[in-house]
């Protein structure tokens, strides 16, 4: 699979304390793939925080580690040097209770939250979570064969409900997985921090690695530094990942659309190919964000309000998505 690093922005920022939210780490038994993917209210702007919270050993497992972390998260350091050591999940989570090095709250294993799974070396997998009594509510892990889930400071239980639901009721790969993870957290105030904006969160990630990547190089990584308030973070981590996709050829670029004029000072009109159905339009900035929804009138789209600069449509249509770019005057 061709790697992929992606992100909508790269600003350098450092912060010495971070208290994410909500977060799952799964693999795949039959790939041997581990990925994680997770989002949070706080405003990070730092194009690597997925690296704050997640780590993974290519073929063995992976951590996710949150809730009062310190940056650089050396708890995290610490469990993924005792996975190198064959540490299982629950050896791990029983090693940092005893050997917390986060000054945050004091060196307190109960402001933190865990989630690990592995393979066991024997055709099995593991897994093991933590959720300290200390952690802002709503907080809860919860394990599966392949995978954790965990989160505090959450709307309430549904968050992790949706998230497991639609982990394990959706197919496709693992990446497919993961993402259908976080829709399941997609609703105003699943970071309860983000109720008032009207979003579940303000940064997303996803990553995920092949049995044979190098550790540091997987095989998909997308980051969604934090947004303005109102600005959906999952979604435009939704649009990264079918942005990928596209690439990676799941989806017909045979079709020729064609749009006029282009570039436009006011208005722009797109010609449907005739062996394709279109169903509806959604406009995209340069930077990732939505500017029209579902809009259904191809023949006059109605760029005045828009910005100069590059604008992206994807088109839905019976054959599937389709990208077009065009240029605001």
């Amino acid at each position: 699979m061709k790697k992929y690093f992606t992100a909508l922005c790269i600003v350098a920022s450092l912060q010495l304390m971070a208290q994410d939210t909500f977060s799952i780490i799964a693999l795949d038994p039959e790939t041997g793939e581990i990925g994680s993917a997770g989002a949070s209210c706080i405003n990070i702007v730092n194009s690597n925080w997925d690296t704050w919270i997640t780590d993974i050993i290519p073929g063995r497992g992976g951590v996710n580690s949150q809730a009062y972390v310190c940056i650089p998260n050396v708890n995290l350091e610490g469990a993924i040097a005792r996975m190198a050591e064959n540490y299982s999940p629950q050896e791990i989570i029983d090693w940092l209770m005893l050997n917390d090095a986060c000054g945050a709250q004091n060196f307190n294993p109960d402001y933190r939250q865990y989630g690990i799974v592995d393979f066991d070396g024997m055709g099995g997998t593991r897994s093991a979570g933590f959720t300290g009594p200390l952690t802002d509510d709503y907080k809860e892990d919860r394990q599966g064969a392949t995978y954790s889930i965990q989160g505090n400071i959450l709307l309430n239980a549904s968050v992790i409900d949706q998230m497991e639901e639609n982990f394990n009721n959706t197919s496709g790969t693992l990446a497919d997985r993961l993402m259908a993870a976080l829709q399941g957290a997609n609703f105003p105030g699943a970071d309860s921090r983000c109720l008032a904006s009207g979003t579940s969160s303000r940064a997303a990630y996803m990553v995920v690695y092949g049995p044979d990547n190098l550790p540091g190089a997987p095989d998909i990584r997308l980051v969604v530094p934090a947004q303005t308030s109102g600005i959906e973070p999952i979604d435009l981590l939704q649009g990264l990942y079918d942005d990928l996709t596209l690439d990676q050829g799941s989806f017909s670029p045979e079709p020729t659309f064609q749009l006029w004029p282009n570039p436009t000072k006011d208005f722009v009109g797109l010609k449907i190919p005739e062996a394709v159905i279109a169903q509806s339009i959604e406009i995209f900035d340069i930077n990732g964000k939505q500017v029209l929804e579902k809009y259904e009138n191809f023949d006059r789209i109605d760029a005045r309000k828009f910005r100069a600069g590059l604008y992206l449509i994807k088109v839905y249509t019976n054959k599937g998505r389709y990208f077009i770019k065009f240029i605001k005057q």
